[in-house]
C-alpha cells in the first residue's frame, strides 16, 4: 500500500523563512555591531535581511561573462614566459 501525497515528506513544505524571531534578529545585529545592549525595547530593532535573490536572465549572463573574464585574465597575468 502507498502512501498518500499529502502525506509524504514533511520536509517538502518546509522552505525558507522570510521572518527572523526576535532572538535570531538580535544575534545577527550583535554580530555585524548594530545592537546596543543597553536599549532592551521591543519596538526599534533595525530590520534584519533574511535572504537574497539569485540574478537570472541577462543579468545572470553578463556576470557570469564578467567572472569568467576576470578569471582568464588572472590565469594569463600568473604564467611565467619562458
Amino acid at each position: 500500500m502507498s502512501i498518500h501525497s499529502s502525506l509524504k515528506g514533511v520536509s517538502s513544505l518546509v522552505g525558507e523563512r522570510s521572518v527572523l524571531t526576535r532572538v535570531e534578529r538580535i544575534k545577527r545585529l550583535a554580530k555585524e555591531g548594530k545592537f546596543d545592549e543597553s536599549n532592551t525595547s521591543v519596538w526599534g530593532l533595525p530590520k534584519v535581511r533574511t535572504k537574497f535573490a539569485a540574478a537570472s536572465g541577462k543579468k545572470a549572463a553578463a556576470l557570469k561573462a564578467a567572472r569568467d573574464e576576470a578569471l582568464a585574465g588572472k590565469a594569463v597575468v600568473g604564467k611565467k614566459k619562458k
